[in-house]
């Protein structure tokens, strides 16, 4: 299987450096080989759900009931829906909801007029008797936007479904949680998250598997890349350990100031993993506190998310003349799912020379290239990270491998990647 190749050439990060990094996480290797040993006893719980084939067939199963489902709504916020959209626009593509159904709606925020919207949009397709389902995902069980936005779709669906309504909704939270407990009171269908399994890392859980086997996602195929990622981000030699070799080129960087991780990604589908990976950095090194808790540090890099080529039309500017402050990593795509050629002959072709003929994917391949080599010349620190294609195993192998790069980074920044205590007081 062909994982997704990570290149760290122009990342200002040496050989050398690079074995010392590896000497240091080998007590975390150790750590994380044990976790691998096991299945869900250890706060790293999350580099086995790849290997779980209960959970695949359970999702599967699951999923079959609604076959034929004319609209699912996901009722979750961060860890409970961004991987779910990273993985769905990756796939499927960001206009999924325009060519293919299900259509696809997300209940995250208390926004009034999205939250209104979406709500009428349950209400014409129930009008019209089409099947819908709503899924509402908490691993706490209590989260206030999720638990208010859900009361509104499922006051919905009781009025057009009277006691049948239970039928099109599914509950994924923790076992034990007040959501789970309500679940149960009310004779609804739950599938459980593994309970060390934390809500930026469960999106290989039934918190994205369930929707996303609506969707048609071939989940069998997403945890069969996401495992062979596992094996090679389990490796000793950094080099061949893509994890490593990422936690060491992004600990690098910080130590030479440089406070801001730019995902640029050369696809608009891949947008949502940034997103997504936005949330797994956020939230696992940005800490006040050290991991024992004994010295204050305010650590952590800054997230960003750039779209090739859109975005060299509005941030180019700042980081190929701004201060040196960034470490980018340029995301490209091998094999595009469709591709499309410019006529040979048109009126516009005297406006952009040299164009005429050629295939959209060779001119994003000519920015990407013109990207590449401006970094060089100015000396801004990147990796280069391709992906065979935007198939199921790509992606799978992608965000198992940003998962464990998070854990390693953790353990060199000595932060708990695990937690976030800023935000649960």
């Amino acid at each position: 299987m062909q994982l997704p190749k990570v290149q760290s050439d122009h990342s200002q990060l040496s050989d050398r450096e690079l074995l010392l990094y590896a000497n240091t996480l080998e007590p975390e290797l150790a750590r994380m080989r044990h976790a691998a040993a096991g299945m869900y006893e250890d706060e790293r719980a999350s580099i086995n759900l790849c290997l779980d084939a209960k959970a695949i067939t359970q999702a599967s199963s699951t999923a079959k009931r609604f076959k034929g489902c004319q609209l699912l709504i996901i009722v979750g916020i961060g860890g409970s829906d961004l991987g779910t959209i990273a993985i769905q626009e990756a796939i499927l593509g960001r206009q999924h909801n325009l060519v293919s159904k299900p259509t696809v709606l997300y209940a995250d925020t208390v926004d009034p007029h999205a939250m209104w919207t979406t709500n009428a949009i349950l209400t014409q397709h129930l009008r019209s008797k089409k099947r819908v389902v709503v899924n509402i995902i908490s691993k706490s069980g209590k989260t206030t936007e999720t638990i208010a936005n859900a009361q509104v779709l499922l006051t919905t669906l009781e009025h057009y479904q009277k006691k049948r309504w239970k039928e099109s909704v599914v509950i994924t939270a923790d076992e034990g949680s007040p959501l789970w407990d309500m679940a149960a009171e009310q004779n609804i269908l739950a599938l459980s998250i593994p309970k060390k399994v934390g809500g930026r890392y469960s999106v290989l859980s039934a918190v994205g598997l369930f929707p996303l086997a609506v969707m048609g996602v071939n989940i069998k195929k997403l945890m069969d890349g996401a495992a062979h990622m596992r094996a090679a981000c389990l490796k000793e030699d950094p080099k061949e350990n893509p994890a490593m070799l990422r936690a060491a080129m992004l600990m690098h960087a910080w130590h030479r100031g440089k406070n801001v991780a730019d995902q640029f990604f050369f696809s608009v589908d891949l947008e949502g993993v940034g997103k997504w990976y936005r949330q797994l950095m956020g939230e696992s090194i940005g800490k006040e506190w050290n991991r024992d808790h004994t010295k204050r540090i305010h650590v952590g890099m800054t997230p960003t998310v750039s779209i090739g080529s859109t975005d060299l039309h509005s941030m180019a500017q700042l980081y190929f003349g701004g201060p040196n402050d960034k470490f980018y990593t340029i995301a490209t795509v091998n094999e595009w799912k469709k591709d499309v050629r410019l006529p040979k002959n048109h009126p516009f072709a005297p406006l952009v020379p040299n164009i005429q003929g050629k295939q959209l994917s060779t001119i994003m391949g000519a920015i990407q290239q013109a990207v590449l080599s401006t970094l060089r010349s100015i000396e801004r620190p990147h990796c280069v990270i391709t992906l065979p294609s935007l198939k199921e195993e790509s992606i799978g192998a992608l965000l198992q491998m940003h998962m464990m790069e998070m854990m390693y980074l953790g353990a060199l920044l000595q932060v708990n990647p695990f937690d976030q205590p800023n935000v649960e007081t």
